[in-house]
């Protein structure tokens, strides 16, 4: 009886063991399929004592666990009871959000300012934000004490200010989620502003300007300041942009490439590529030199349907993190074969030339090989030629008459920019060069391979085949 007892005692433990483990693994896997959502925030900032005192309100929150994302610099995280239940979902350590239907919740924590705010002061990433939600609607309130003056912007849409007998007050809201907040003492007068764009300009503007930026097509509907004038070393927020540029074209410019930045995240590219990328969306030349280059050749090389592909790509990568691997990719996709154009000019000062590769298995004599690169480059079918031919018996070596490959039979010499090649001794004129140099790698042209090297091309889906048919090399 007692041994039943045991095992049936060891039974229920091992069942429960396995139901924990099962619970566990369920709730793990929960979480991470947490999708993405939308919420409104009103965010109430109270400036005393050299500190912002934030009190930030998330509305619609979703029945589900969201982890908080507390600013660096935040002090004092925690609950702000604005109704009964304000605080019921955070969790004790104020890291998240815990499961509930209930959609409204409240924190308060405070931003300190070393030394109280500065003339000219550009707060950046001081707000709260949720782990895979986005921000839909924002609502900014500013309060401070009557003896401080000046202009708060935060890249929203300013619905008004008051000045009361103790305190001075200001409002924002928009669409759109608020990262920033830009204080200056000096009088900083709105001189021209819509539903999309806000000019701040301590001299008048001229009409003509304001006229043409509140008419530009721009890349998002999230409203973004333009704060004109001296330009603050090192100052650029994410919906706020300060600029000297007095030309309307240049003007335009470093208002979409803003925009782009806020449309994107694109902290990883270099400045030509989020340049690129930019007058792709805008159908437009955009960005320095470098950019510019780039830009005309993949326009030159794409067909209409395949830059409509492209600019589709492009828009459905917004809010992702982009790099030159995944512009890549993407680019790959609209030619049908893969490339490394961004990833090749990343860490080239000059613009490094379009190439494709065809990323079937190569064999050579029926032998797979890992090191031959078959590329696509104006119009030629190229294959690296120092790894191909030293698998097809060749020595290879580069020396200042040009390009050799031999063996113990043949001996090959391939000058460089000259109309003929050397066989044995003899000369033989060209009207194309049989060897190439692209971006310091040698190739060799397939039409030339084969004359030449005696050899048989078969092409198949998955694989190609390069075979000599003259046993005798």
């Amino acid at each position: 009886m007692k041994y039943i007892v045991s095992f049936f005692s060891f039974l229920v433990l091992l069942i429960g063991g396995v139901l924990f483990f099962q619970y566990q693994t369920y709730s793990a896997q929960q979480e991470k399929n947490i999708g993405h959502y939308t919420y409104s925030q009103d965010i109430d900032i109270v400036y005393r004592g050299d500190s912002l005192h934030i009190r930030h309100h998330f509305r619609n929150l979703p029945n589900q666990s969201i982890s908080i994302n507390w600013p660096e610099q935040a002090a004092s995280p925690d609950c702000f009871l604005e109704k009964e239940n304000s605080c019921k979902r955070l969790s004790k350590d104020f890291s998240k959000f815990l499961h509930s239907d209930i959609q409204n919740q409240s924190i308060s924590y405070i931003i300190p300012i070393d030394g109280g705010l500065k003339p000219r002061q550009l707060l950046k990433d001081i707000f709260v934000t949720l782990e895979n939600g986005t921000a839909t609607h924002s609502t900014v309130h500013i309060t401070t004490d009557q003896s401080i003056n000046g202009t708060w912007v935060t890249g929203l849409p300013f619905i008004g200010q008051q000045s009361l007998s103790l305190v001075h007050y200001s409002m924002f809201s928009g669409s759109g989620p608020v990262n920033d907040l830009y204080y200056q003492a000096e009088p900083l007068p709105i001189q021209g502003n819509n539903d999309k764009i806000t000019i701040y300009s301590p001299n008048p503007v001229q009409h003509d300007m304001i006229k043409q930026l509140e008419e530009m097509e721009l890349l998002n509907d999230e409203h973004m300041a333009v704060i004109l004038g001296d330009k603050p070393s090192g100052l650029q927020g994410s919906r706020i942009l300060f600029s000297d540029k007095m030309s309307i074209e240049d003007l335009k410019e470093e208002i979409l490439l803003t925009q782009m930045h806020m449309k994107y995240q694109c902290n990883q590219l270099p400045v030509w590529a989020a340049e690129v990328v930019a007058s792709f969306l805008t159908d437009s030349f955009l960005g320095g030199k470098k950019a510019r280059e780039i830009t005309m050749t993949l326009k030159n090389q794409m067909t209409d349907e395949q830059r409509e592909l492209w600019v589709e790509r492009l828009q459905e990568l917004e809010g992702e993190k982009i790099d030159a691997s995944l512009l890549d990719h993407e680019l790959g996709g609209v030619f049908g074969y893969s490339t490394q154009y961004f990833q090749s000019n990343v860490s080239a000062d000059e613009v490094m030339p379009l190439l494709f590769f065809d990323d079937r298995d190569v064999y050579v004599d029926h032998q797979l090989t890992k090191d031959i690169d078959i590329v696509f480059y104006e119009g030629q079918v190229l294959y690296s030629a120092e790894p191909l031919l030293r698998h097809l018996g060749y020595e290879t070596s580069v020396g200042k008459n040009g390009f050799y490959a031999k063996n113990k039979m043949r001996q090959f010499r391939f000058p460089f920019n000259y109309d003929f090649y050397v066989y044995n001794q003899r000369r033989y004129n060209t009207v194309s060069q049989p060897i190439q140099s692209v971006s310091g790698t040698y190739y060799i042209e397939e039409s030339w391979l084969q004359k030449l090297f005696s050899v048989e091309i078969h092409k198949m889906k998955d694989s190609i085949s390069i075979n000599i048919v003259d046993s005798k090399q």
